[in-house]
């Protein structure tokens, strides 16, 4: 299935929205991690540095390979992570947090999500 924002999906029903409600930091972390995978691939990637896919899909068992996938290619279209492609045979695929993607706790703590969503616009 194909997310769409909030926005673009009140544009579609002709419906006209507040720019304030739009603005919203809340809604901006809502945007970019409103998905289920979204936050723990970010995790993962915090955690444990830079991953091949497989080694991201074992720490998500539970996530499916398309779904993860999906994920990975949505977060790496808003620059919060980086996919990086080797020549090799068979070809070597790493994914890494970008400094946009990197939700240092030490600079940005859980408690001010709205905050970091604004810086990473």
């Amino acid at each position: 299935m194909h997310s769409i924002s909030f926005h673009t999906y009140m544009r579609k029903i002709n419906k006209e929205v507040d720019p304030q409600y739009l603005s919203c930091p809340i809604r901006n972390v809502i945007d970019k991690f409103g998905d289920k995978w979204s936050l723990l691939v970010l995790y993962q990637l915090h955690d444990k540095g830079t991953l091949r896919f497989n080694e991201l899909h074992r720490e998500m068992a539970d996530c499916s390979q398309k779904m993860l996938s999906q994920t990975l290619k949505r977060l790496e279209q808003i620059g919060l992570i980086g996919r990086q492609v080797y020549p090799e045979v068979p070809p070597r695929v790493e994914y890494s947090l970008t400094d946009r993607g990197n939700p240092s706790c030490r600079t940005y703590p859980p408690s001010s999500a709205g905050r970091w969503s604004i810086l990473t616009r």
